[in-house]
């Protein structure tokens, strides 16, 4: 399994957080949902390593 950074480390996390909200003001919550899973699939792309993409599913679940 791929050992995955849970600390802090987002540059500008402040900056990324306003970004985020302001991407979903005015959409309803199916197409809030439906850039949710867009920005996921472009992060896990950005990723790519399968073990390291397991990892963070386990952990996003809590498993």
């Amino acid at each position: 399994m791929s050992t995955l950074n849970l600390t802090a480390n987002i540059e500008r996390p402040d900056d990324f957080y306003a970004d985020l909200i302001d991407a979903h003001e005015g959409l309803s919550k199916d197409e809030s949902d439906a850039l949710n899973a867009r920005l996921v699939l472009v992060l896990a792309n950005q990723i790519g390593d399968y073990a390291t993409l397991k990892a963070a599913l386990d952990a996003a679940a809590l498993k």
